[in-house]
This record gives C-alpha cells, sequence and structure tokens, in this order.
C-alpha cells in the first residue's frame, strides 16, 4: 500500500512544473527523494539556486498536487540546492545537448522575429512593442520581447517590471515574465536603474549575441525586439544575427517624420530583410466630447512611409495600423499595464487586435525549413 502510495506521489509531481523552466521537475532532476508514511508525505526538492525567487510558488504547487493523493494528509517539503554538475546538466537539458547558441538562428527554429524599428526616437515604438506583445498572448501564442534598444531601454516599465531580475543559471538566465510576456532588457543586468550604458560598436553586437544566446526563452512564437531608432549597429547586427527576422517600422503623422522613418526601411532592405509594413504612431483620435478627429502631429506620414518604402522594395509594404494618439497608451505605460489590457473595448484594443489580424495574415511559410518530428 505505501509503495504504491509513493508511486502516486511520484506521478503527481511529474505533473508539477518549474514556474521558469516550466519543464517537469523529475525531468529537471529536482526530485530528490520521496518517502510516505502515516498519512505524511515528505520530500526532498533541489532548488536550482539558492534564494530562488519562485520556492514559494513551487512550494503551493507541489503542495496542492501531492495533497490531491489519496492517503496523503500532509505535504512536508524539504527544500535543498543543486551542485554545479547538476545545474549543468539542467542547462544541457534546456539546450537540447548542445552547447550555447542562438536559438533563433537555427534553421529549425519555428520562432517568427519581428523587429520593431523607426527613424528617430519618440515616436512611440516600445510601447507599440509593449502593446503588440500582450495583443499576441491574448491569442494563445508564446510571446519574449527583447528589449535591443541597449541606450534607451524604456520596455521594463512599460512591462510592470520594473527593478527584478532574472533568474541566473550560471552563464544562462531566465527572462521575466509579466503579462504572460517573456522579457530580457540591458536594464535588469545594471547594477543602478540610473546607471548609464557606454558601449562602442563591436560589443553591442556581442551584447545583443549574448542577450538572445544567454538567456532561456523556452518554446517561442514570437519574439518582438525593440530596436534603438536609427540605422546604427544594432540594426546592422540584428539583420547579420537572424537573417530570416522582418521589420515593422514605426513613424507618427507628421510628413517630416516619414523621411526619417523611410531609412530605418532602408537598412533592412539592404540587410535583405522583409519588411512586414509600417505602423503610424500618434494618430488623429476623437474629441472626448464632440467626436471629432484631432490630428496632433499631422496627417499622412504613415501613408507616405509605406509608399516610399513600396517603391524601395518594389512591392507593396501596406500601412498595418493608425494608433490613434491616447492618454490610455501614455497612463499603460507610466502604471507597467499595456493600455491593450486596461482599455476594454477601446479603439487602442480594436487597432491592436487588427494590427494582430494583419500580421497573422503575413506569416512567412514553413516551405524549406526541416521540422523536428517526434514519434
Amino acid at each position: 500500500m505505501m509503495d504504491e502510495i509513493t508511486s502516486a506521489i511520484r506521478q503527481a509531481l511529474a505533473q508539477v512544473n518549474d514556474p521558469e523552466l516550466r519543464r517537469a521537475l523529475p525531468d529537471l532532476g529536482m526530485v530528490e527523494s520521496v518517502a510516505y508514511r502515516d498519512g505524511v508525505a515528505t520530500l526532498g526538492i533541489k532548488l536550482t539556486i539558492s534564494g530562488c525567487p519562485m520556492r514559494d510558488r513551487l512550494s503551493s504547487d507541489i503542495t496542492t498536487a501531492v495533497g490531491k493523493v489519496a492517503g496523503v494528509a500532509q505535504v512536508v517539503i524539504n527544500f535543498g540546492v543543486m551542485s554545479d554538475e547538476e545545474r549543468e546538466a539542467v542547462k544541457k537539458l534546456l539546450r537540447g545537448g548542445r552547447e550555447k547558441f542562438n536559438p533563433f538562428a537555427q534553421e529549425d527554429s519555428l520562432t517568427r522575429v519581428i523587429a520593431v524599428a523607426s527613424g528617430k526616437g519618440g515616436v512611440g515604438k516600445s510601447s507599440i512593442t509593449a502593446n503588440l506583445a500582450v495583443a499576441a498572448v491574448a491569442r494563445g501564442l508564446n510571446v519574449g520581447i527583447l528589449d535591443a534598444d541597449v541606450y534607451g531601454h524604456s520596455i521594463p516599465r512599460l512591462m510592470g517590471i520594473l527593478d527584478r531580475r532574472p533568474t541566473a543559471l550560471d552563464q544562462t538566465f531566465i527572462p521575466v515574465e509579466n503579462h504572460g510576456v517573456k522579457v530580457v532588457s540591458m536594464e535588469m543586468f545594471k547594477p543602478n536603474r540610473a546607471d548609464p550604458i557606454a558601449y562602442r560598436g563591436p560589443l553591442l553586437h556581442r551584447v545583443l549575441e549574448q542577450l538572445m544566446s544567454d538567456a532561456y526563452w523556452g518554446t517561442l512564437d514570437l519574439l518582438l525586439l525593440d530596436l534603438p531608432p536609427g540605422t546604427g549597429d544594432i540594426a546592422i547586427s540584428l539583420g547579420q544575427l537572424i537573417p530570416r527576422s522582418e521589420i515593422l517600422v514605426v513613424t507618427t503623422p507628421q510628413i517630416a517624420a516619414a523621411e526619417v522613418a523611410e531609412r530605418a526601411g532602408r537598412i533592412a532592405f539592404q540587410m535583405k530583410q522583409r519588411i512586414l509594413g509600417v505602423i503610424e504612431n500618434m494618430s488623429a483620435s476623437p474629441c472626448p466630447h464632440c467626436g471629432e478627429a484631432i490630428a496632433l502631429f499631422g496627417s499622412g506620414g504613415g501613408a507616405e512611409t509605406a509608399k516610399r518604402l513600396s517603391n524601395l522594395v518594389g512591392s507593396q509594404v501596406p500601412l498595418l495600423a493608425q494608433v490613434p494618439f491616447d492618454a490610455q497608451l501614455r497612463d499603460g505605460g507610466d502604471n507597467g499595464t499595456p493600455a491593450y489590457l486596461s482599455s476594454g473595448d477601446s479603439l487602442i484594443k480594436k487597432t491592436f487586435d487588427e494590427l494582430m489580424n494583419s500580421l497573422m495574415a503575413t506569416r512567412p511559410s514553413l516551405l524549406g525549413l526541416p521540422l523536428s518530428l517526434h514519434t
């Protein structure tokens, strides 16, 4: 009878995933021992690191799962810490037995990588990235954001993860997650938030590569990159590191901004990346009193950018969305909850839902990609 209950406890533990790694505890080697006596299940669980931030969550999940086993009246968990060799085994498991590599650059990668670019700063590129990410999560997609704006990173505030640090497994780290989105940003690695980052060009390429390869992203359907404004080192490095990445160009309605935004598309074209389309941010919005459209930043910039890029690439580059100038976007950015999540059925939510419809319709073909099939 005791053996049967012990076996049932192990089966229950196999249904519990590590909250960060999202793998079953036995698969990760975290279950050290299982004992049962007189209604008490005593478990030895090894954490990947000392002071694991998910310890309380893990304890709750284990207690709930094991507590459902018939005959178990009490669950006692004794936490320990993995040895260096055990942690190394976990890292190899996460990498599929391979040494450190960039998962998004592999031929068999099924993650769609979309970079959000702009010709200049201040056009709301990061806000577009954050809201697009949570809109994709609402579709049931596994989504990550890589804040590649090394100098002007703002994604942590927009996603509500200020001052949160990724869990580190030696040279591998686990992205911080909020609103269902996994996030990596250089801000997470600075001793103090106010510290500036002063990297020269060659180092920026290495930083971008490390943020991709050192993180354990898990299985992502979509990775969004918030690029720095302009056509500098990061934009070029992205084209070299992930040639199959795609580009969204963000501009404002001002015609003068279209001339600058075109340059972001041009560098992508030179790197042979696919330009998905143009997003016009801060577009006309209805007056809250009379309903008449108010165009604070003029009009036509998005259409002009799309026209210029269409002429450049020799095919139609669409104007995918016109995001209205709305205080909800600003408020959402300040409080760490993207407006898409807090605006109900507003025009903001409708705009990003339609944008996701357009992006889903332009998904690249899997023709020619090797797929890993398991039988």
